[in-house]
């Protein structure tokens, strides 16, 4: 149902043009909203009127119309002025008031309908069914991005967004919990992975700059049905989930880019610590400090060259030689060779993982 304030921004602006002086009632003959403060109008009379088969009626001067949601009494409008204007103008606020009360069940229903089709609740011929009354397009290319704000109960990021992506242009945004922010986005058929990101970016500066919001924002692949979509927000939320684990640095996850790392997201945790225990022999991964980290790491991105990251880590080539040594005496890999580089990355991929999973509250 519209908000009390909607009604009555609605009258004062109908005042504001007519002159005409406009009285909104609940069926037990409570005021909403009105524009002027004077009333001699009796709860007894509006009740009366609800429950009365007639359409219209005139009682000490006012006119007394119902408003109807699906043919029941949502509200009795009276309106009164010194001509004859009154009952012209008090059709219209019906008119206008019926239409706001449409279009407000159109947009919760709409809500309640992506929120149920991304969780799975709905039966295949429902979502086409529902799709039709809401007169949401079936067959549209549609992609889901996520946008983890980590504020609870705080409406400015999906204000925000609700001024950049509009329902006209086929974008819709929901939510099911209070961290994220849920995006149903109509593409091009033909549209580039790199326009996909660039949405996401856009995203991404637009909250940090005008909210003042860090916000991550993970998403899935395009679909090409409507009932696909609940698949794309699965891979999207798969995408925020394995970005926060392994590729914390980054503030936008594509779900087609995850590589190994969903791999690894997707493994038992009983076969991850297996893995550990016969790669190091137990729990030396670890304990190592966070120089020697840096170290591999800076490696890897060099690929394996030793030149290169010494220059960059602004050290001696034999300290970055015996800090590889180092690694390799306490776990038996040698990262200057390809396989062993691998086994570690992949075993550190692992450990992330787990270490993940020793936090969150199932």
């Amino acid at each position: 149902m519209i908000s009390n304030q909607v009604i009555q921004t609605s009258i004062d602006e109908l005042k504001a043009i007519t002159k005409v002086d406009i009285y909104i009632f609940d069926q037990d003959g409570g005021k909403v909203a009105s524009t002027a403060e004077e009333m001699t109008i009796s709860r007894d009379i509006i009740v009366n009127f609800a429950g009365s088969p007639a359409d219209s009626q005139v009682v000490g001067g006012y006119h007394f119309l119902k408003i109807l949601d699906d043919g029941e009494v949502a509200y009795v409008l009276a309106a009164r002025s010194a001509n004859d204007d009154a009952y012209m103008v008090a059709k219209i606020a019906v008119s206008q008031l019926q239409n706001l009360i449409i279009a407000y069940k159109e947009r919760f229903d709409r809500n309640n309908f992506f929120q149920n089709l991304i969780l799975d609740n709905l039966l295949l011929v429902d979502i086409y069914n529902r799709a039709q009354k809401l007169h949401i397009e079936v067959e549209c290319p549609r992609i889901v991005y996520v946008i983890e704000t980590k504020m609870e109960k705080d409406n400015s990021a999906m204000e925000m967004l609700k001024g950049l992506f509009s329902s006209q242009n086929g974008d819709f945004l929901t939510a099911v919990d209070e961290k994220n922010i849920i995006l149903i986005k109509s593409v091009e058929r033909d549209e580039s992975p790199a326009a996909l990101e660039q949405t996401a970016h856009m995203i991404v500066d637009m909250m940090n700059s005008e909210a003042l919001l860090n916000v991550r924002v993970a998403y899935g692949t395009v679909v090409r049905e409507l009932r696909e979509v609940s698949k794309s927000y699965k891979e999207a939320i798969m995408a925020l989930d394995v970005g926060r684990i392994f590729y914390a640095e980054k503030n936008v996850t594509a779900y087609s880019a995850l590589g190994i790392g969903r791999l690894i997201y997707q493994l038992p945790v009983n076969l991850c610590r297996i893995f550990i225990e016969e790669i190091f022999n137990g729990n030396q991964v670890y304990d190592i400090d966070d120089e020697t980290l840096t170290t591999i790491n800076k490696f890897f991105e060099n690929n394996l060259n030793v030149s290169e990251t010494s220059r960059q880590l602004f050290i001696h080539r034999n300290t970055l030689v015996y800090r590889i040594e180092k690694l390799q005496k306490a776990t038996g890999l040698d990262i200057r060779t390809f396989d062993d580089a691998l086994t570690f990355k992949i075993a550190m991929m692992v450990v992330s993982y787990m270490k993940f999973l020793d936090t969150v509250d199932f």
